[in-house]
């Protein structure tokens, strides 16, 4: 076996779709071509909308579909004191501050203003007021117990780090891009959630890193958070993995699958008959590949 270490990293906060399905089978077909490792990551963080029921769900999914891989799994919701260490370690080196603006409140900020820079995600960037504030001002908010996000002070992160960023995009191909990154197309982004002590950002960088992921495929949709992804590479004193984002699944009308969208589960497929051969074939056929 190589030392090429990949991984599928759903979130268990619905059923998984045909994107799903097509993510990971890239995922299965990359590692088994080059001789490599598949490891399976539950990015369960967002503790309101994950549920052990779509978590048991994906795992029969994957099953069905003929992927294996080590167990037990990495669940994130396990991890939250490494988050905290590494969010601790930021705000220590002054790379991080306390933002106690709700995401009303930002966009009360900003309505008449239409153009208000926003960040890849279509989140109007942050103006940066708490990242202003005294001191003090910042110590009796804290000590009054209001609630915050953790932000990464961009410019000074930026500052941290030798520019430019780069690093090696390969998309469905073999052949190497050197790409540039743009980290600060993200403005002073949420590092750490209200609720948690880590943003979607900081827990796969970690969890990359922590799981020897040498390569990272993943869905076109997520390629600009690679940016913001080397950075906190950088920062943390991480290798930086290969990069690999595949076009999406549409669906008739042009448009990506979203759970939110109640896109067809796999798992309804599957109850109507539907089997992980049909499913395979379709995908061959709509994205020109072959498993």
């Amino acid at each position: 076996m190589s030392d090429l270490i990949c991984r599928f990293a759903p979130s268990p906060n619905g059923f998984l779709h045909l994107g799903h399905a097509y993510s990971a089978l890239m995922n299965a077909r990359f590692s088994r071509d080059h001789d490599g490792l598949l490891l399976l990551r539950i990015e369960n963080i967002d503790r309101e909308r994950s549920k052990p029921r779509f978590e048991q769900a994906l795992r029969e999914d994957l099953a069905w579909l003929g992927l294996d891989w080590p167990r037990p799994e990495r669940r994130q919701s396990d991890f939250f004191g490494a988050y905290r260490t590494i969010l601790d370690g930021l705000v220590g080196r002054g790379l991080a501050y306390p933002c106690f603006c709700t995401r009303g409140a930002i966009a009360a900020g900003i309505a008449d203003k239409p153009d208000w820079p926003r960040d890849p995600d279509g989140s109007p960037l942050y103006s940066g007021s708490c990242r202003e504030l005294s001191p003090r001002r910042r110590a009796e908010r804290l000590a009054a117990g209001e609630k915050f996000t953790l932000r990464l002070d961009m410019a000074r992160a930026l500052a941290e780090v030798a520019a430019p960023l780069s690093y090696r995009e390969f998309f469905e191909g073999e052949t190497a891009q050197a790409m540039t990154a743009r980290p600060d197309l993200w403005g002073d982004v949420v590092i750490g959630r209200r609720d948690v002590p880590a943003s979607y950002h900081l827990a796969c960088v970690h969890d990359d890193f922590a799981q020897g992921i040498t390569d990272v495929l993943r869905g076109l949709d997520l390629e600009p958070a690679t940016g913001l992804h080397v950075l906190l590479q950088k920062l943390f004193g991480y290798p930086t993995p290969d990069y690999r984002h595949h076009r999406l699944v549409l669906d008739a009308e042009g448009k990506k699958l979203a759970k939110s969208k109640s896109s067809i589960p796999l798992r309804e497929l599957r109850a109507s008959g539907v089997t992980a051969r049909r499913v395979k074939d379709e995908l061959s056929e709509r994205m020109d590949v072959r498993w």
